[in-house]
């Protein structure tokens, strides 16, 4: 079986996960509604990563700070002056591509863009005659630089406004909330800062579905440590965000790092984590030492002191950081790819199964009575589970066309309420995976759902 991106935008669009942005005016470019389906995959993937970043790590504290900041913000980390993609026009049919994105979709993946210049990205494209997505021809402008943050405004009248920006990462709010939420946790460092949150870029190559869309959610973790430990901070960062990577049901051999070609100036190390999409191997998360760049900077633009005082030796510093940044929405897409699946049954029949990891699925039990004169009983038990969990409920069509459509969104266990249940109180609960079925207590059910689903 060959998995395409055209069979995972199909299933989202005709199952509930996602839906083109603003699709009765004929959409929005590089952006995308999650729907019913799709909302609870992505808000149970972001409640396993708070549980595993921050709930069970030591030392560790969320935030969730505001989307529009001081503009100063973005002066101080770089964004105003210097932040910047590589684009460049057709001129035939006027549309404006990303030059890095273009070459990493034209070789897969498999060439770190991302380090090269200006010169040697146009000799790239030359020289393998990379043509136009959008019209297929090759006539390109020189390259340009763009800035993508998008600007608003603040004030009751345009002339008197402010110019401010839609952040285009989450990890200032991080930087800025440094010493508050060290003094009100009275945190030792090392420690650090989460947050799950909105950021915004003005990105006009197409994104491939999730994989790049101009409103993004990122999941960011940020350690203050000293210098001297940052390097074991970092190595520990890697593996953790592997792990999470394999917990969540990503296949080790679908994943690798790539350390980055090219480091910024302030930065001792950085490496991504790679996923084998369909389109190629594309970053999934990165992981960046970022050193006292970020500190330091907000300290000389605010002019207030981002020390931290060292309680025991009465040491005053700016703490080194280590970054661990996820694209939401992007692993999102990584674990349905991954999940989808088409088997081949021994009646000759196709079943499409979303393999989801029990714990992120969108709904953990169906509830189906056999027959419509049933359905009173079935809502008992439905009522019951749904207190416990997200549930759905069916009772249109025949049984096996009830669990097809579970099984295309991802529903570990389908419990079937049948004419025994009413003499006896127990249900048929059938697994996703195995298509097995055993009989079950309906007074067990909870234990039995509960011990399924962990995470």
């Amino acid at each position: 079986m060959e998995k395409t991106m055209d069979k995972i935008v199909n299933l989202c669009k005709s199952r509930g996960f996602v839906f083109p942005g603003s699709e009765i005016y004929n959409g929005f470019a590089n952006t995308w509604d999650f729907g019913p389906v799709g909302v609870e995959l992505k808000n149970n993937i972001k409640r396993a990563w708070w549980k595993r970043f921050v709930q069970e790590e030591p030392n560790s504290y969320g935030v969730d700070a505001a989307i529009l900041m001081n503009p100063k913000v973005w002066e101080a980390s770089g964004h105003v002056q210097s932040f910047g993609d590589p684009k460049m026009d057709c001129k035939k049919c006027k549309q404006r591509f990303r030059a890095d994105t273009l070459i990493e979709a034209h070789s897969k993946g498999s060439v770190a863009a991302e380090a090269m210049s200006n010169e040697e990205l146009e000799k790239y494209i030359s020289d393998h005659h990379i043509c136009c997505p959008h019209c297929g021809n090759f006539d390109w402008t020189p390259i340009r630089k763009f800035n993508p943050m998008f600007k608003t405004s603040r004030g009751s009248l345009e002339a008197e406004a402010d110019v401010v920006y839609l952040r285009p990462e989450t990890c200032q709010g991080e930087y800025v909330n440094f010493l508050n939420v060290q003094r009100t946790t009275r945190a030792k460092v090392p420690f650090s800062i989460a947050q799950i949150g909105k950021s915004f870029r003005n990105e006009i190559t197409p994104g491939n579905f999730l994989f790049r869309t101009i409103e993004f959610e990122q999941m960011e973790f940020q350690t203050f440590c000293r210098d001297e430990n940052s390097m074991e901070i970092y190595e520990k960062n890697k593996a953790a965000a592997l792990q999470f990577a394999k917990d969540v049901g990503l296949k080790e051999e679908n994943l690798r790092f790539h350390d980055h070609d090219k480091l910024a100036h302030y930065a001792k190390a950085a490496c991504d984590i790679q996923y084998k999409f369909p389109i190629g191997w594309e970053e999934l998360n990165g992981i960046h030492h970022r050193g006292t760049w970020d500190l330091s900077r907000h300290q000389e633009f605010s002019g207030k002191s981002m020390q931290y005082l060292d309680p025991v030796s009465n040491e005053k510093f700016v703490p080194t950081v280590i970054e661990y940044s996820i694209g939401a929405d992007r692993l999102v897409l990584a674990v349905l790819c991954e999940a989808y699946d088409e088997e081949n049954l021994e009646n000759g029949e196709t079943r499409v199964v979303m393999h989801l990891h029990p714990a992120l699925a969108p709904y953990k039990v169906a509830v189906l009575p056999l027959q419509k004169n049933l359905s009173e009983k079935a809502r008992e038990v439905y009522a019951h589970l749904s207190k416990h969990f997200m549930c759905d409920y069916d009772e249109a069509g025949s049984i096996g066309k009830r669990y097809r459509r579970q099984d295309e969104i991802g529903t570990p266990l389908c419990v079937t309420i049948d004419f025994d249940t009413l003499e006896d109180n127990t249900v048929t609960v059938r697994d996703r995976d195995s298509m097995q079925q055993i009989r079950l207590q309906i007074d067990k059910l909870v234990q039995y759902v509960e011990d399924k689903i962990k995470f």
